[in-house]
């Protein structure tokens, strides 16, 4: 396989040599692209060395050959490690001022990026609406990871260790062939073409009176993130929204509701014809026994107040006790759990209990899980074993999680 790796221009570029090296190792013919700037961190002889290949930079070297769009028509696979918030920007917005962006704009193959950069530019507004884009574009986005970063500081942006990066890409690659043998004529990264996927997301809230409710931190940021995943990978999308606190994904059929019980009408309406059922949203397990027409008014002295709660339906549970044959159903347990094994246990008996038949599960807690950016997760299968763990942005979450999905959707027809 030809594969092109670009290089962009930040502290991370010493890793990519290690990408290089074990895609060498695997057998695939790999040509580097770095940026100038990158080769400020990492020298050309040690690019060429690594790789077995000539190292070009240059917009206006080899033009007899036509290089500038020569290696993207060529590329079978395209890796970018780091790909800063500079190169990303890019990439988003399809600018081609060196020899890497006409690389890519001049090709038709899978792009997978490592972003890499300081917890506070991967956490702008900028960067994650340039990451959204991407994603919806199809690209795939491996991590960042959370730890050190250059100096001091820690965080989310540390880019994905070499074999991470290379295991994510030969994955995109191989779906890309697996979705061209079954439709040539459609070879993009679309296995989920045809498909039906409904989604929740968010959080939903129970109304105490006219101006409280009862609620959870959920954003809605990985709802929306399989969303935008799936759309980008060909599947008609049905998002169920409760309370999103982030934009809505565009290309969706966006159904809004608020409480636990309109999500749940919602979600039986919509998993009828559904060939998958993700049950991202956060759903409040009690609600108010009634609700206060007026806004309920402090008492004078110095008496608390005292609120009766009824339970409300076990959404995921209902939708796995009901006939889905034909449809894979997904479902979220975000637990509290600090032991990594006792936490696999919850999620084995939560996967069981509820009948579904992949359950992800992540630890939440003050400052971890709802309305992050990034995602730890554990994806049960039906045997009760771990099929896959993830951690990264919530972007690169979605797509692993989705991943999974598109390996075992096969099964589920019957």
């Amino acid at each position: 396989m030809n594969v092109v790796v670009g290089i962009a221009g930040g502290i991370a570029a010493y890793k990519a040599v290690g990408v290089v090296r074990a895609l060498v190792l695997a057998g695939h013919d790999v040509h580097v692209v770095p940026t100038e700037a990158a080769l400020r961190f990492v020298g050309r002889p040690t690019l060429e060395a690594i790789s077995r290949n000539p190292v070009h930079t240059d917009l206006y070297e080899g033009v007899a050959e036509v290089r500038h769009v020569a290696i993207g028509q060529a590329a079978d696979l395209i890796v970018i490690a780091p790909a800063t918030a500079n190169t990303i920007a890019k990439l988003a917005t399809g600018l081609a001022d060196d020899l890497l962006g006409n690389t890519v704009l001049a090709s038709e193959a899978p792009l997978v990026i490592a972003p890499a950069m300081h917890t506070e530019m991967w956490r702008h507004p900028a960067t994650q609406a340039n990451i959204a884009t991407l994603a919806a574009r199809g690209v795939t986005i491996v991590g960042p990871a959370v730890g050190q970063l250059t100096g001091a500081d820690s965080g989310p942006g540390r880019m994905e260790e070499p074999e991470v990066i290379v295991g994510a890409a030969l994955a995109a690659f191989e779906r890309r062939a697996d979705a061209s043998a079954a439709d040539p004529a459609h070879g993009a990264a679309l296995d989920l073409a045809g498909r039906r996927v409904v989604i929740s997301a968010g959080g939903t809230r129970e109304p105490l009176d006219p101006v409280r409710f009862l609620g959870n931190r959920s954003s809605g940021k990985q709802g929306v993130a399989i969303a935008e995943a799936a759309r980008a990978r060909g599947a008609d999308v049905v998002l169920v929204a409760a309370n999103l606190e982030i934009a809505e994904p565009a290309g969706c059929d966006i159904r809004h509701v608020s409480t636990a019980l309109e999500l749940r009408d919602a979600m039986q309406v919509a998993a009828r014809d559904a060939d998958v059922v993700v049950m991202a949203a956060a759903v409040a397990d009690y609600r108010p026994a009634a609700v206060s027409q007026g806004k309920i008014k402090k008492d004078a002295g110095d008496g608390g107040l005292t609120l009766e709660l009824v339970r409300n339906p076990d959404i995921l549970a209902e939708l796995g006790r009901a006939p889905h044959d034909g449809t894979l159903l997904v479902g979220f347990a975000a637990e509290t759990e600090p032991d990594p094994e006792r936490l696999l246990e919850l999620a084995r008996a939560k996967r069981e209990a509820k009948r579904a038949d992949l359950l992800v599960v992540n630890r939440v807690g003050w400052s971890e899980g709802f309305a992050a950016d990034e995602n730890r997760v554990s994806v049960i299968g039906d045997d009760g074993r771990v099929v896959t763990e993830l951690h990264g942005s919530k972007v690169s979450v979605a797509q692993g999680i989705l991943d999974v999905v598109a390996s075992v959707l096969p099964a589920a027809e019957r």
